[in-house]
């Protein structure tokens, strides 16, 4: 079989770019079961209410739905089990201090298969007030309508 190579996007995380300032971001992989993978293969998760967290030195993945595998028998995975992320011992230290001083979260962002490995990004975030939220929402409708006046603009001088 040929190795798979490039980057298959699987779910991502849309909310938590509403919902956090990113403020760094890693590239992290999963310790998955094999009807994970043959789940994740065919595009059925979902990273909404995910989150990781940091207990004795290793960092777990919560809340992320994989679906069942459907030719799966009863060695099929659980859909919302605990996972395991695989950082290097740096990296860990590092997001244990974000975590707990600044009161950073950690929150996946996009699960895909980079060269046919599971890969997640994960970032490191801090909480939007409500207000931040609505002038985000603010700077992108006057973003989006500055560009449709320019369009409008540039297309009426070109005619």
């Amino acid at each position: 079989m040929a190795k798979e190579i490039g980057r298959k996007l699987i779910a991502q995380n849309k909310k938590a770019r509403h919902d956090y300032l990113i403020e760094d971001t890693l590239e992290v992989g999963l310790v998955l079961t094999g009807t994970e993978v043959k789940s994740l293969r065919a595009g059925k998760a979902s990273l909404v209410d995910g989150f990781a967290s940091i207990d004795g030195g290793e960092v777990w993945l919560h809340n992320v739905h994989i679906s069942e595998y459907s030719q799966g028998t009863w060695t099929n995975h659980t859909a919302r089990r605990k996972r395991k992320l695989l950082l290097h011992r740096h990296e860990i230290d590092k997001l244990v201090q974000s975590t707990q001083e600044t009161g950073h979260t950690l929150v996946p962002l996009s699960l895909y298969f980079k060269d046919g490995r599971a890969k997640l990004e994960l970032a490191l975030a801090k909480g939007k007030k409500n207000y931040d939220k609505r002038q985000t929402l603010r700077e992108q409708q006057d973003r989006r309508e500055t560009e449709r006046v320019m369009s409008k603009y540039v297309r009426g001088r070109s005619h």
